[in-house]
């Protein structure tokens, strides 16, 4: 059987071999040990790993350099729960000499920008994370996907876990996406169209000649939010773009899998990247989407451009394109979160962080904080808020009469200057 640049990935990690071109053949539904190149933890889920741990019989993890600590949820810990949460990482990332542990001020991030900026992911990689956005590096030609607690535990024991090998959705992206169009926009027209089940336990597999018109940006905002789907993960083709970007974060050498030319997928999705529109998300599911230009008068109270989904430099630089000059709206909120600690140093460079002041936002340290109501944004009851987030449930942000609707760094800016709900 062929198969899909998800399936190759598992099955050359199968055998222990990453880079393996004589990979047994793997079809959907089979279960397979498969070896890790990367487990991953935050301040939430980490702690429960970490007391799980000692029960697998094992007196050190796998390998130390395979490890990632990243308290980033409540980081700055906003209470003294939180703050034995990160004490509890912090003992066990130095009795166990962990290499990869990244705390406030010291390279920190947001776990999902700041994996790829560190260059621990690389293209053909198998990573699992004790939180479901985990699906991001699949922008790199990785195949990563969101595990439980008592998972990562076992990961991190062993070296390698279980996976029942996942079918897939071939989304095929066509033309180039015009002015203020952009990854967001893309993944939320796509879960708008199959809904939050619509790939549920598949891979979603991106490909198409509009692949090359996106930024890695772009792609790692369509990776996070394949969990939005209902997708096991989302994979990017390995091009220049994603070569040139792992080169530059000085990544390990990768090891490239393409799915063959015959390979089976349940569903086949074409998406027009030239005809799409600014989008947005309505409460209380990411697939609820309208264009911009059909939603209507609605006024918002809060709005937050940051998280592992666009906090990034280019989502900074667009918030920033839109806010130059201009004043956030009497009664408004805005509070901007770059992802990593060196993206608001190069946001500080490039003068954004003064657009930002200027126009009346608010700058926050790198943080998850408000986008799994958290801290620095909870939300009161009726209040609305525009968040370049990823989720926007029922009590997300904070209250559960509260709304949260998800949009675009172009659009979250500008609905900030506006006062209500709309585009640049």
């Amino acid at each position: 059987m062929k198969m899909t640049m998800t399936q190759k990935i598992l099955a050359a990690h199968a055998t222990g071999r990453a880079c393996s071109p004589s990979a047994p053949s793997l079809r959907p539904g089979e279960l397979v040990m498969a070896r890790l190149d990367l487990v991953l933890g935050n301040d939430i889920t980490a702690p429960v790993a970490i007391r799980e741990f000692p029960k697998f019989g094992r007196a050190r993890v796998f390998d130390r350099e395979k490890v990632a600590l990243v308290p980033d949820h409540f980081t700055p810990n906003k209470d003294i729960k939180a703050a034995a949460q990160c004490a509890a990482m912090r003992t066990f990332a130095k009795a166990q000499e962990i290499v990869h542990y990244f705390e406030v001020g010291h390279g920190c991030g947001i776990e999902h920008a700041l994996l790829p900026e560190k260059g621990l992911v690389t293209a053909g990689d198998l990573v699992i994370g004790a939180d479901s956005h985990t699906c991001t590096y699949g922008a790199l030609g990785a195949f990563s996907t969101g595990v439980g607690s008592t998972d990562m535990a076992a990961g991190m024991a062993a070296g390698e876990t279980w996976f029942r090998v996942p079918s897939a959705t071939q989304v095929v992206l066509r033309g180039k996406p015009r002015k203020w169009v952009g990854g967001k926009d893309v993944i939320l027209h796509l879960i708008g169209m199959i809904g939050v089940d619509g790939a549920r336990y598949q891979s979603l597999e991106f490909t198409g000649e509009g692949v090359a018109e996106l930024s890695m940006d772009d792609r790692f905002t369509i990776a996070n939010m394949a969990i939005e789907a209902g997708a096991k993960n989302g994979i990017f083709p390995v091009d220049e773009k994603t070569l040139s970007y792992l080169r530059g974060h000085g990544a390990k050498p990768p090891c490239i899998h393409a799915a063959d030319a015959d390979a089976e997928y349940a569903r086949v999705v074409e998406i027009d990247l030239g005809e799409l529109e600014p989008t947005v998300a309505f409460p209380h599911l990411p697939s609820n989407t309208r264009l911009v230009r059909d939603v209507g008068n609605v006024a918002i109270d809060q709005v937050v451009i940051g998280s592992c989904t666009n906090g990034r430099i280019s989502d900074m630089r667009i918030a920033a394109e839109v806010m130059q000059g201009r004043k956030v709206a009497n009664g408004v909120r805005a509070i901007v979160i770059p992802a990593t600690q060196q993206i608001w140093l190069q946001a500080l460079d490039e003068g954004l962080l003064k657009i930002f002041a200027e126009a009346g936002c608010v700058v926050s340290p790198p943080t998850c904080g408000p986008c799994l109501g958290g801290h620095m944004g909870i939300l009161a009851a009726k209040e609305r808020c525009v968040a370049t987030t990823n989720r926007n449930f029922v009590g997300r942000m904070g209250h559960v009469e509260s709304e949260v609707y998800l949009a675009s760094p172009a659009v979250a800016a500008a609905s900030a200057i506006a006062g209500h709900i709309t585009t640049p």
